[in-house]
């Protein structure tokens, strides 16, 4: 705004108080004006009109007993209309929007915990706002809008937040390996479950086609042979085999020694015990 001879003129964005004899006469808009300074007429001030910002910073306490720091951020502006309330009815306009955000601040926080404070920042900063806009549309000032930009506890309070999350989850990874361990032992231990229950159905049926075969071979050989008794035949098969399992462990290109019992009395015995191994591997039905 300047002031030559009778003309003054008023910045865009920017109105002034007209003033004769030191009484308001009149809001001057934005251009040159003519201003008979002879008469009494005088600009008292000027004020603007562009959107201002206020950043407040008040320290509260929550209902679980943690001092925080909270920082809102207050956008408002001075309306056209009501130029002159703007101008004169406040001495200090930033001290008031101050007083009435930590008003409403130091009543709404106290009454949530810590997380429910952070997880309610929009209702704070919308109760905030109500009341500001309540308050300062008698002074000719609109609340544009109002944020509540950070919430801030004491450094030992969020160091022990995250020690406290870090716990939790060092828990629940805990948990989940010791459940993987616990599939992988099943897993294994049904493996080995089936494995072994397939090889002993392996060796069930081997010593069965075993049996079959012997049967086969006894009988086959009575029905040609006459005058030759089952235990007869049997014994032959049975010496027969021993001697193919000795001729084996000879020509094994290993040098691997083993020790056998080995002579008519020896062959009996083997013979013997090999009958009775079948015998109990398939009792009679």
């Amino acid at each position: 705004m300047g002031n030559l001879s009778c003309c003054v003129k008023v910045d865009q964005s920017t109105v002034a108080m007209k003033e004769r004899f030191g009484k308001f006469e009149d809001v001057l808009e934005p251009g040159c004006h003519c201003m008979p300074w002879f008469l009494g007429s005088s600009v008292a001030g000027s004020l603007s009109l562009r959107l201002q910002q206020l950043d407040v910073r008040c320290e509260t306490k929550t209902k679980d007993n943690v001092f925080v720091n909270v920082v809102a951020s207050v956008q408002y502006r001075a309306l056209a209309n009501k130029a002159d309330d703007a101008f004169y009815k406040l001495t200090n306009t930033r001290s008031q929007i101050q007083a009435y955000v930590f008003d409403v601040i130091r009543a709404s926080v106290p009454k949530l915990n810590l997380d429910a404070a952070f997880e309610q920042k929009n209702e704070i900063a919308k109760a905030v706002e109500d009341e500001l806009e309540k308050a300062m549309s008698a002074y000719g000032y609109e609340i544009v809008q109002t944020l509540i930009v950070d919430i801030e506890p004491d450094e030992r309070v969020k160091r022990a937040m995250n020690e406290i999350n870090a716990a939790a989850r060092l828990r629940l990874a805990a948990n989940e390996k010791a459940e993987a361990e616990k599939i992988v032992q099943i897993k294994r231990a049904e493996g080995d479950a089936e494995s072994k229950f397939l090889s002993g159905l392996g060796i069930a049926r081997q010593r069965q086609a075993i049996v079959d075969g012997l049967r086969d071979s006894v009988l086959g050989f009575s029905g040609n042979v006459p005058g030759t008794s089952a235990k007869d035949v049997l014994d032959m098969v049975l010496i027969t085999q021993y001697f193919d399992t000795m001729k084996e462990i000879g020509a094994a290109s290993k040098s691997t020694a083993v020790f056998i019992p080995h002579g008519p009395g020896a062959v009996n015995d083997i013979a013997a015990q090999v009958r009775d191994g079948l015998l109990q591997a398939n009792p009679p039905q």
